[in-house]
């Protein structure tokens, strides 16, 4: 999984898996929820993202894999 946070539109993209999406669905005004060919949910854009998360304070907490991060 990989959170993008975009300053330049203040988009959030939650990336849940590398596999492809081929389809999309507005959930409410500026969510969109991506989906691969199997109908699985591999990714979560969110516009105006500053107002509709809380972007100043993530955490993780028991995750089983690697933690990576990139201050870009």
């Amino acid at each position: 999984m990989k959170l993008n946070y975009h300053p330049d539109t203040d988009s959030l993209y939650i990336d849940l898996s590398e596999r492809p999406s081929i389809e999309s669905r507005e959930v409410s005004e500026g969510v969109v929820l991506d989906y691969d060919s199997s109908g699985r949910l591999v990714g979560i854009d969110i516009d105006n993202a500053t107002n509709k998360v809380e972007l100043q304070k993530l955490i993780l907490s028991k995750l089983p894999g690697k933690i990576e991060t990139d201050a870009a």
